[in-house]
């Protein structure tokens, strides 16, 4: 698709995305099961995704979407996750939906079912910055 952005990331953090990735959460695993392999309209979804500073629990570069799920931890972040969402959406347009880990795990089916409908809208949306 034209709106494809590739953007530069901190070489340090491959390995520590590598890690990442072969000790998900259960949660995470439970999620990579809904989007890998383009289940999700036929979109690719990676995994610890590392741009700039950052690695994204799930990104999809043709959407510009961001998927993040969220561990208790996150209660203690939650200043710095909102001012990070608003500069990644503000700056390159990249839209941010979280997941808490309890969504995940115990409504697999609701979280699916709303992945499809952020799909949807996310088309639309980047559609209409073409025209």
């Amino acid at each position: 698709m034209d709106w494809v952005k590739y953007f530069q990331y901190d070489r340090r953090l491959t390995d520590c995305a590598k890690d990442h990735r072969k000790q998900p959460t259960k949660a995470e695993s439970l999620f990579w099961w809904i989007v890998r392999n383009r289940r999700i309209w036929w979109y690719k979804f990676k995994r610890e995704k590392a741009i700039w500073e950052f690695i994204l629990d799930f990104y999809c570069s043709e959407l510009l979407l961001w998927i993040e799920i969220d561990g208790w931890y996150h209660n203690e972040t939650q200043d710095y996750d909102e001012e990070r969402s608003k500069w990644l959406y503000d700056n390159h347009n990249i839209k941010i939906v979280r997941f808490t880990n309890d969504e995940v795990e115990n409504n697999l089916n609701w979280v699916a079912e709303y992945m499809e409908e952020i799909v949807k809208d996310r088309e639309k949306d980047l559609k209409s910055l073409l025209w």
